[in-house]
């Protein structure tokens, strides 16, 4: 396959908004489903203009909680695609749900829409925690939620939170386990993060709580993966885990910095035309978005050409989150500083970094620091 192109669609509206999210999402309303399913086909149909004669390797469905979304304009989204685009054999088409009843009941829909793969947000197998997390559902909700995804879809994923505040090792490697005797066929395992601006963060700074101390953490990463590379998941990136026939293709398309379009509130995007690499943003909030596609046709609030030391940014960011890195030939813009050379050297040293022939990649030893090891090496 060459040449991949995904398709990212925004839907920001969530049931309640989680004490650890920093994503655009608002509240949910009542929608109108014409509306929206209008305002979507023709941003999609603006951006099928400028990339006449691909095809999709993707359609993803984020949030927010774009399972809430009316399935009409799950359907209308993806047979616009079908008809715009077009979807290469086996393309992959994602939808993010929750585990509550009311959004179990709708997966034979979603399927029947045109999803393939859904990715359910789990967060947690024990009540406490998701209780302290600010979830809406129960770990026998997410049970149920599982079980009943699984005789739908054939791919499944589901997420879940680590390293939460006094959370042990010997309570982590529970979870996990049991997570993984779930049978799902690709897990997203993220460590908390206290984001800047939730209200995580102004419980922290208040000292109601404190995050887990760093030597903790790293070792509950480095159980994650003993863990997972055991039951056949090994982390193919940082944080996501899965045999390679159920690696996450959309993902894929952003790790290694190939091409896709971002619609609905709040979407980025990245494309290249004429050999330029173009970064795109839509509108937040929900209304202006809906106004500037009515105006334009298009949803786009902003545009930049990204030059080299831009590109070589996000495409270190985004590479090395993979474990098969990334490739800098001989004659890559990296290499035109001497003083960056000089630090992959010192790296590739320490052991924190690989080098195969210009394949670069990260060592169990440099992925726990990874945010660090790239932050080095870009400055």
């Amino acid at each position: 396959m060459t040449n991949p192109l995904g398709v990212y669609v925004h839907w920001p509206f969530c049931s309640r908004i989680c004490p650890y999210c920093d994503f655009n999402v608002y509240k949910n309303k009542a929608v109108d489903a014409q509306t929206w399913t209008t305002a979507l086909k023709r941003d999609l149909n603006y951006w099928a203009e400028r990339t006449k004669g691909r095809k999709l390797t993707s359609l993803y469905f984020g949030g927010g909680t774009p399972s809430l979304a009316p399935i009409e304009t799950i359907t209308g989204v993806v047979d616009a695609c079908a008809e715009l685009w077009g979807f290469e054999a086996e393309a992959e088409i994602t939808l993010e749900a929750n585990p509550t009843d009311a959004e179990r009941t709708r997966f034979d829909a979603f399927a029947k829409a045109g999803v393939n793969r859904l990715s359910l947000g789990v967060q947690s197998l024990r009540d406490d925690a998701l209780i302290f997390l600010g979830r809406n559902h129960n770990a026998n909700d997410a049970k149920r939620a599982i079980e009943t995804a699984r005789s739908v879809f054939e791919r499944i994923t589901f997420d879940l939170i680590y390293a939460r505040p006094d959370q042990s090792i010997d309570a982590w490697r529970n979870e996990l386990s049991e997570a993984i005797k779930l049978g799902a066929t690709h897990l997203s395992l993220y460590q908390l993060t206290i984001e800047p601006g939730t209200a995580f963060a102004k419980a922290v700074d208040a000292g109601r709580w404190a995050a887990l101390e760093e030597d903790q953490c790293a070792d509950q990463f480095a159980l994650t993966q003993e863990l997972t590379e055991a039951a056949g998941l090994p982390a193919y990136e940082i944080s996501n885990h899965a045999a390679l026939s159920d690696q996450s293709r959309h993902n894929l398309i952003y790790w290694r910095y190939q091409d896709y379009i971002g619609v609905g509130p709040g979407a980025h995007g990245r494309l290249t035309w004429n050999d330029e690499r173009i970064a795109t943003q839509t509108h937040d909030r929900p209304d202006a978005y809906l106004t500037s596609v009515e105006k334009t046709g298009t949803g786009l609030n902003a545009s930049e050409q990204l030059d080299q030391e831009a590109q070589l940014t996000e495409r270190l960011s985004m590479g090395l989150r993979l474990r098969e890195g990334i490739t800098l030939y001989a004659d890559d813009y990296f290499y035109n500083d001497d003083t960056r050379a000089e630090k992959l050297l010192q790296l590739t040293s320490d052991g924190l970094l690989a080098n195969n022939c210009g394949r670069i990649s990260a060592t169990p030893k440099g992925r726990p620091l990874l945010n660090a090891v790239i932050r080095d090496l870009l400055t």
